[in-house]
Formats: structure tokens, sequence, C-alpha cells
């Protein structure tokens, strides 16, 4: 083939023909329309070679140039796909398998050579081969993970699967897109063998060829049985009369790809091979034409892009930092410090007394001893009172109460310890980092680091640019939230930032709700339904109501200072306000809010909440209350980019899904409007702001893009 073919086909002395994947100029190989005509002719070329002569081929050995053996799909073509295109993409599909089947047909041993990650289609290439031998390398990852990015492993991965596992055993690598280590696999009989170094692995595979001249797949075979038992087994078909409920009850019916992947796996172990092969090519083809996958997708991008530094100034060096310290030892502090030694960062963990940083320092130690974890890294956090502790960190986090005379007290102590070159940075979750900024001798140097609670399981982190936050001190931010493990995202200084001002909204709604008469869990169940993972009413009385309205008079105090106009109340502050300051239920620390919490016992609204905002005869629309809780936030974030609090789309997409709980299946914010489609996102917000009020007008962002039907990027 020519040297710009994404397949070399190389024969040996033996004749046993390596198939090498290696996509010219692309870090790893993608099922693109180059590679399916190269495969394609490969496939032919061997059928060719054996039509001639028997004993021209003895074995084929599939392998790969990349560090990964294959990625799948090429992912940017499916964002391509129209609604209308199912027919072309089961064409499509079909016709790529059509060569797989062919491959494994061949009459003589196949064998895929793994040296590195084979998932979704990378799999699916790797079930075509008669024995699969993989690297010793617990990095190396195998599966079929389509189903979180809104597909269906439609190039035999369900049939397949099922056929190799059974229908029971394959529910969590096909539904759930459960991945697998070398080991895993070899243990459930999906490798044949694991090898220790790459010499190993040929030779491996070399022998099996020699050891197998006439293989055949599994279900070729004429004694094949489904291992566990076909559809209508007693053990499977109890499985099956209550697996749909799960599905629904964890999708909550918002994502098609499980339904449908379930769907593909009975009915095709009801059928001969070839059929389920097509009933598995349908139902791809349905769902990647479909909204969700696009919007899952989307997501995908949007994380990978963070990943990759795009919000991060080029032009600086990588930066590590080797010790951080931590001001404040409450829930959110300890957490801080255990995401710092949950990723080998030592850490100084400083607050008032010794017995509070100790305290601090055991929230690691619970959280190790949850996840039955070995309690040594708690060596990396040390306690302390004395401030002189933190002499030589890298990083100084403050974590203190919101109050910015604290936070100005704690910058001017702590800021001289810093080692050379060190940053300085606050936790804070609303106050403006400028006006932090100013108590510091370096305002350059001070960000903010906006981490969520509980921040062992919130991978989000809210980086916020100060009017004076230089690029390098940006960079190194940047880096220390990936380094611990976090995803980042950055803003520019507002009131609010991005996530506490949108999440604001979402909490806001809910109460103006229950102040026009909603039932308490009409609001809070209709928000699930819709996607979010908790109802408004649950999530503020984690977060404190008292919280809340500390920040709404500090708010109402800063704009009077300044001199600028105060916003028009909003219905559903008024409801958070009377249950403070007038009911004293100020939220789950303070004895109960909108719920009440036994000690023994599940949580349960508060039964008064009817009585004190109830109203007669009020009726209400399910679809929407829901437009309301979603296009609210979405157009928050639309005004927030329009502002230029945040720069990017990814940022919003992420920032809306991570840190506030945006429902993953639309990818974030605005990939909303985008696939509800700006006109259509305009026409329902006005109808909204109609009914509503002003917040739900779209800004003019929206509106041009609207006229202009261009989708937000």
């Amino acid at each position: 083939m020519a040297g710009s073919s994404p397949i070399r086909f190389e024969k040996d002395s033996e004749n046993v023909v390596t198939v090498t994947f290696d996509a010219p100029g692309a870090p790893v190989n993608t099922m693109t329309e180059e590679w399916q005509t190269a495969f394609t002719a490969t496939v032919e070329r061997l059928q060719d070679e054996l039509r001639r002569s028997k004993a021209s081929v003895k074995g084929v050995i599939l392998a790969s140039a990349k560090k990964t053996f294959f990625a799948g799909a090429e992912l940017k073509d499916v964002l391509g796909w129209r609604p209308e295109e199912g027919p072309k993409v089961f064409r499509w599909v079909e016709a790529v398998k059509k060569q797989m089947r062919s491959l494994e047909k061949l009459g003589i041993p196949v064998v895929a050579a793994l040296e590195g990650t084979a998932l979704g289609g990378g799999w699916e290439i790797a079930l075509c081969a008669h024995c699969r031998i993989v690297l010793d390398d617990a990095s190396i990852q195998l599966g079929l993970p389509e189903v979180t990015l809104g597909l269906l492993p439609g190039a035999g991965g369900v049939t397949k699967t099922v056929r190799l596992l059974g229908l029971q055993a394959a529910f969590p690598y096909l539904v759930e897109g459960k991945t697998l280590r070398p080991r895993e696999a070899a243990a459930l009989g999906l490798i044949q063998g694991i090898a220790a170094n790459r010499e190993e692995l040929f030779k491996m595979a070399r022998e099996w060829i020699v050891a197998h001249p006439s293989p055949k797949q599994p279900w070729d075979e004429d004694n094949y049985r489904m291992p566990g038992g076909g559809p209508s087994s007693t053990k499977v078909s109890q499985m099956l009369a209550i697996a749909p409920a799960m599905v629904i009850e964890r999708t909550r019916g918002l994502y098609p790809a499980p339904k449908a992947i379930m769907s593909a796996m009975v009915e095709g172990a009801y059928v001969d091979f070839d059929t389920a092969m097509r009933i598995e090519s349908r139902y791809l083809a349905r769902l990647a034409v479909g909204g969700v996958a696009k919007n899952l997708i989307s997501l995908f991008f949007n994380r990978n892009a963070i990943r990759s530094g795009a919000s991060r100034p080029k032009d600086v060096a990588k930066w590590k930092a080797s010790k951080v310290g931590i001001l404040g030892a409450g829930m959110m502090g300890g957490g801080i410090a255990w995401a710092n030694m949950n990723r080998g960062v030592s850490c100084v963990l400083k607050d008032v007394s010794l017995e509070k940083a100790e305290a601090g320092k055991a929230y690691s130690g619970k959280i190790l001893e949850r996840r039955k974890k070995d309690k040594n890294p708690l060596m990396l956090i040390k306690a302390t009172a004395d401030m002189k502790d933190l002499a030589g960190c890298d990083l100084i986090i403050e974590a203190v109460f919101e109050k910015r005379e604290l936070k100005a007290q704690v910058t001017k102590e702590a800021e001289p310890l810093l080692a050379a070159g060190g940053i300085f940075a606050s936790n804070t979750s609303t106050l403006p980092i400028s006006g932090l900024a100013k108590a510091s001798a370096h305002p350059e140097k001070f960000i903010g680091l906006h981490f969520f609670s509980p921040v062992d399981r919130m991978e989000l982190v809210e980086i916020i640019k100060g009017e004076k936050t230089s690029p390098e001190t940006l960079a190194k931010a940047y880096d220390y939230v990936l380094q611990i493990g976090k995803t980042p995202i950055v803003v520019n200084d507002a009131r609010g930032f991005y996530t506490s001002r949108t999440f604001g909204t979402f909490v806001q709604e809910g109460c103006a709700m229950l102040a026009e008469g909603v039932p308490a869990a009409v609001i809070e169940n209709t928000v699930r339904q819709a996607g979010m993972p908790i109802g408004p009413l649950a999530v503020i009385d984690e977060t404190s109501m008292s919280l809340s309205v500390h920040v709404m008079e500090q708010t109402i105090a800063d704009l009077k200072a300044e001199g600028k106009p105060l916003p028009p109340e909003h219905p559903g502050q008024q409801v958070i306000v009377k249950m403070v300051n007038e009911l004293k239920r100020p939220g789950r620390a303070g004895g109960g809010g909108f719920y009440e919490y036994p000690k023994d016992g599940k949580k349960y609204l508060w039964p008064e909440l009817g009585r004190i905002f109830g109203r007669s005869g009020v009726k209400w629309d399910i679809e929407e209350l829901k437009d309301r809780i979603l296009y609210r936030q979405a157009i928050e974030t639309a005004r927030c980019l329009e502002e230029g609090v945040l720069t990017t789309v990814h940022d919003a997409n992420i920032g809306s899904i991570f840190g506030i709980g945006f429902p993953a299946w639309t990818g974030g914010a605005l990939q909303f409007i985008n696939y509800v489609g700006a006109a259509n996102f305009v026409r329902r917000a006005d109808e909204l702001a109609r009914k509503y009020g002003d917040r739900f007008a779209p800004p003019k962002l929206l509106r041009d893009k609207a006229a202009k039907g261009e989708p937000l990027r």
C-alpha cells in the first residue's frame, strides 16, 4: 500500500501477515473514510492471496504503531450526521462490519496483538480476531464505553460480547460501559494471553497461529451455546424482567443509549449471529443521528480541551507545587488537604488551634477509612496552629469564612511565607477576587481557586482571574488543579463568578415555584426528572440558607457602597429570607430547613411547607417547570459569556455540569441552547419572560445567534 495509507501490510518469510494500523499525522487510529477504504483493500488482498494458494498466508497479526491500539469511530464525523441520515449511517456501519466478518472467516488464524488501550471500535476490531494477546500493563484499558457518549457498540460489540459472556454477565460492560484492565479481561476469557513485553507479545501471537491453523469464532461453532442461557432461561428471564426498570431509574429516561443497548442485546440473543449484527447496526444508526449523542460527544471534546490546557496561557513553562499551605481546616480546608494528599502533594493544614487543624486532618483519615485505603498518605498532611509552618509553600490557599476582613488578615499574615515564585489563592465562592487582592502585597500573584464541596467527590475547580492576576499565576494555578486530579475552568472576576452566580438562579427559581404555591414535592421531583442530580430545596438545605442570606446582604451593601443600582428582588429570595429570619430553619446544619433530618431515618420534606407556602387552586405544567429550571441557568450562562465572565464555550459547559449539576444529557448549559436551536431557544425564553419576568429575557448574544442561525462555539 502507499506510504500515506493508514494501514501497513507486511508479510514475513513464514507467510504471517502483520496488519499495522498507523494513521499518518494522527495521534490515534480512528475509523475514518480513508481507514475504511484501506481496511477493505487489506481484507480483499488477503482473500485474493488465499484464493490463489491456501499456503500463501498462514495467519494474520493485527497491530498498531500508535500508543493506543485503536480509538474507534471518528467522533467529529458523528457530530456532522443529520437526523435524516440514519439510513446512511446504517449502510456505513454495515460496510465496516462486512469486512470485519470477512476477516474473521478467512479460514486462517487472526491474532490481535495489543500494546495499548483498545476501547470502543478499537476493541471491536480486536474482537474480530480469534485470539487477543495484551501487554501486562495495568494502564491499558479494554472495553466498550460507547454508552458514555450516547452511542452503542455497533461494530459487533454488543452481539459478540453477549455471545462471549452471556446476557447477564455482559450487562455492566455494555449498558454501563465498564472498562477492563488486561488481567480482568483475561479472567473473563476475553483475552487469551498476557505478555511481559513487546517481543514476547509477538512471539506469543506467532505461536498461537502455528498451534491453531484453522480456528473459528465461538459463535460460528456448530455446538455453540450462549453462556448463562438465552433470554428464555429462568435465571436470565428474571433478570430481564427488572433490568428495564433499573435502567429507567438510573437514566430517568433521558439517555436513550442504555435502553437501545439492552434492546439490541436481548433481541440479538433470540436470532442468529448475522441477524443480531444487523439489529445492532439499526440501533446504532438511530442513536448516532440523535441529539443526545451529539451533546455527550461535545462534552467529551470539551473535557479534552480543558485537559489539554485550552484555557491556559501558552507561553508559560509547566509548573508543579511541591508544598501547599491551606488556611482553615473546616470541611472545605480539610477537603482541599485530602485532594493534595490523594495526589501525593505535601500540605500544611493551618487553623487557629491545633485541635481544629487535627480535626481537619482527621477528615482525610475518615475518607481513607471509608474507601478502605492505606492511611500512610496522612503523613503528607501537617496539622498546625503555627503560621510559620507555612514557610516555603509554593501555593497557599485560604479557605476561611466568607468575610472580607478575615480573608484580608490571613492574606497579610501568610503571603510573606511563600517560596520564591509562589502564588496565593482564595477559595471564596462569591467575593470578587480583585477586591480580595487589595490585601496582597503582590496582586499579580493572587488568584481565586474555588473548590466545590465535598472536595473529595467534586472534580471541578473554578479558577478566577483578578484584574491584576498575571498570566504566569494563571498558568501555575491551572497546572496545580490538573496536578491534583481536578478539572479547571477559567473565568474572569465578577460577583459570584460563574458557578455560584448560575447556581443561585437554579435555587432561586425552585424557591420561586414554592412561593407560587407549587408543592415542594412536585418541584423536587420535576427537577430530577429534568436531569438535575438533586432538587433546589434539598441542595440549598445542604449549602446553608444562612450563607445565602449573608451573600444577599453583602451584595446589597457592596452595590450601595459602589453607588450601583440594586437588582430587582427575586421572588425566590423572599422565601429564603423567610425560612431563615422568620421560620428559623436555615438548613441541615441548623437543625432543619425545607427538609426534616431525623437522627434515625431518611430526610423528608418539612410538612409545614404546604401550609405556609401553599395556595388553593394552583395549577402547574411539568414541562414548563422543567423549562424554567433549564432555561434560567442556560440564560445566565449566556449572559456570563456575553459579559466576558466566561471566555470559552467549553469552560461554560464543563462548569455547568460539574459545578452546578446541569444535566449531562444536554452536554452543558450552552450546548443545551445549541441542542434546542438558538431561534427556538430565544422564542421559548421570550414566552417565559412574558409570564415570569425579565430574568428569562435572552441576552443580545443569543438574539444575534438566533438571527444568523448560528450555534454557540
